[in-house]
């Protein structure tokens, strides 16, 4: 084993914050373990994170989903705003820019990438926020200087999908499961299709079969296959049970839900939270939906497994579960992420309408214009396996069509608990009403709910709307502070005092793309203040062209000519059709060039009038006088 210190992280992408101290101990080749003695953390690497990677990560990185886990956003034009997480503030003005892809504040100051919000909200290191918005993603960090990925996650992974086959073995070879799911209505096909297999009877199965080292058991338990007694001894988890993998956006195996096919309790029983499984940010059947359908134009969301495979049978492709929870604000997000018509299904019993209240409570801050969310009641006594079966495919999506808006639902169920009759229980409504109607994000929805619920109570729109407000200083429209409006031009900025490095800055960085084909060398001999930064971020652009705003701000996180570049990116510029950045930067670079020269010869005629110019400098005074002329300058 070898142990050295070093001052240097740059090779270990790790943060440069300072001349941080880090001991590096070898365990066996490829393997790290990295000490950070600044944070006091302990993480693993096996080799080095490729930046093509990292670049690649955060261009991808859906940043309103990664701020928005931890506070709360409302949509706002283009971006979505909100108070900021890193300071005490009462009116808004920290902003996340969805196309950009990086948050700002413009009270503090606080900028940066998704990385770079897990790394200051969550105090991670750079290795960490980089591993957990990977995991979130589904995505593996790859290691540059081994060719074995980290392996706590991919023997993981590897282990799963082989339990995953094993099970679908037993299922064959059990025909009491295979006679259940026949009974079920379950094909062959979908069997397959879904992956779904048998857990056998008995307490050491899967111990038997892939606990035979200490180093197997530990990976065992660590996917939560297996449980561990209080004298330290193991058994299986699921036994006797019908097994349904859950797979994640790649399709590999994260988890498992298993299924009684008897009278045994509980019913459903899931993997536990794992490194790997999550069931709070996890659907059922969205892998399969997509491998399915070459555009989703709707998804629904049903509460079981056996609702899902029922109605991917009825050729119904669109429908996924929970896993055991209400609708978390993660499950809306991926399903917004696909479609914007969103349906719940559940049982017609009280049960099944509180679900639907659950759901309904926490899809309000994702209500806007263009989305549908809807409700949908079934028979009492019924789910979407036994209707779909019984009724076919066609009215079910029938049901599906008939089913109440969110905003009905919503007015609705509040009605049936006062007494619409009275003023006191119309006041009631609209008091029950104000803390939803507040999490819903200022718009033509919004505004429209609120006519309707004014129509319910019985009083006029605007005295509705305005005690709605007075509930909540949150909703406050306020004015948005350091843009430009879009019927501005980048050009306005230079008469309004920015210089044209900075408009330049501010350009490149909301504009990549609109760098790729500029002549750098413009800019040969140019001595103005961040004209080197200018031409580092050009030179990134050209040798990287499909890199971001967010990659390139994360490329000047640590760096201190970068530490501003956040506030210039938060700019926001034109996006109509008369508006051409690349052309607005190319006359950037001829500005800064006539400078640059104009500069030159004022320089080299200063020093003539001290008489110190060389021959070679006379020479180059003589042509520069001339340019110009010829230009007419």
């Amino acid at each position: 084993m070898l142990c050295t210190e070093v001052d240097t992280v740059d090779r270990l992408a790790l943060p440069r914050s300072g001349s941080l101290k880090i001991t590096i101990i070898h365990l066996e080749p490829g393997d790290v373990w990295v000490h950070a003695l600044r944070t006091r953390r302990l993480f693993y690497m096996t080799g080095l994170i490729p930046q093509d990677f990292i670049d690649d990560l955060i261009a991808r990185a859906d940043i309103v989903e990664v701020v928005g886990r931890r506070t709360q956003l409302k949509k706002a034009g283009r971006e979505f705003k909100g108070c900021c997480p890193f300071h005490d503030e009462k009116t808004p003005s920290f902003t996340v820019s969805p196309g950009k892809g990086f948050y700002h504040c413009f009270g503090c100051g606080a900028h940066g990438t998704a990385i770079g919000f897990l790394m200051e909200f969550d105090h991670m290191s750079f290795v960490e926020a980089i591993e957990s918005l990977a995991n979130s993603m589904g995505v593996e960090v790859p290691r540059s200087e081994s060719d074995q990925p980290a392996r706590r996650y991919d023997e993981l992974f590897s282990l799963m999908d082989t339990v995953a086959r094993h099970w679908q073995s037993c299922l064959k070879e059990s025909p009491k499961a295979v006679e259940y799911i026949k009974t079920r209505g379950i094909d062959g096909s979908t069997a397959k299709r879904f992956g779904i297999g048998y857990a056998p009877d008995g307490w050491s199965d899967l111990l038997d079969k892939f606990g035979k080292s200490e180093e197997a058991t530990e990976r065992l338990l660590a996917t939560g296959l297996i449980i561990q007694k209080d004298n330290g001894k193991h058994y299986d988890r699921f036994r006797d049970r019908l097994m349904f993998p859950i797979r994640d956006a790649r399709g590999r195996t994260i988890g498992f839900g298993g299924r009684t096919m008897g009278d045994g309790e509980p019913k459903y029983l899931n993997s536990p939270e794992t490194v790997l499984f999550h069931k709070g940010r996890e659907l059922y059947g969205l892998y399969e939906a997509r491998q399915a359908l070459r555009s989703i134009d709707r998804l629904v969301v049903v509460e079981g497994y056996m609702d899902t495979v029922a109605l991917a049978r009825h050729g119904i492709d669109f429908a996924v579960a929970t896993l055991g929870t209400a609708t978390t604000d993660e499950h809306l997000n991926r399903l917004f992420r696909l479609t914007e018509n969103a349906y719940f299904a559940f049982d017609g019993d009280r049960a099944g309408r509180k679900a639907a209240w659950r759901a309904l409570e926490n899809a309000l801050p994702q209500v806007r214009e263009g989305r549908q969310i809807r409700f949908v009641f079934l028979p009492e006594g019924q789910d979407p396996d036994s209707f779909v079966n019984d009724a076919g495919a066609d009215a079910f999506v029938k049901m599906m069509d008939a089913g109440l808006p969110l905003s009905e639902f919503l007015i609705q169920e509040l009605s049936s608990q006062v007494d619409m009759e009275t003023i006191d229980g119309r006041a009631k409504l609209a008091e029950m009403a104000r803390p939803l109607v507040n999490k819903i994000p200022a718009g033509i929805y919004r505004e429209l709910l609120i006519e309707s619920l004014a129509t319910a109570v019985g009083i006029t729109s605007p005295k509705l709307e305005k005690m709605m407000a007075a509930g909540s200083s949150a909703n406050e429209r306020v004015p948005y502070s350091g843009a430009v409006t879009a019927k501005k031009r980048p050009r306005s900025m230079a008469s309004g005092g920015p210089s044209v490095v900075r408009r330049a800055l501010t350009l490149i960085l909301n504009y990549p793309q609109a760098g790729r084909k500029l002549d750098i060398e413009k800019l040969a001999g140019v001595r103005r203040a961040g004209v080197d930064l200018l031409i580092a971020l050009i030179e990134t652009v050209q040798s990287e062209p499909n890199i971001t705003t967010a990659g390139l701000l994360e490329r000047w996180r640590h760096d201190e000519k970068g530490r501003h570049l956040g506030k210039l990116a938060a700019v926001d510029l034109p996006a109509d059709d008369e508006f051409d950045p690349a052309a607005e930067l190319d006359e950037c670079l001829q500005q800064l060039a006539i400078a640059g020269r104009k500069e030159r010869i004022e320089f080299l005629i200063e020093k003539q009038r001290l008489g110190g110019l060389s021959d070679d400098e006379r020479s180059e005074l003589r042509q520069r006088h001339q340019g110009h002329q010829d230009q007419g300058l």
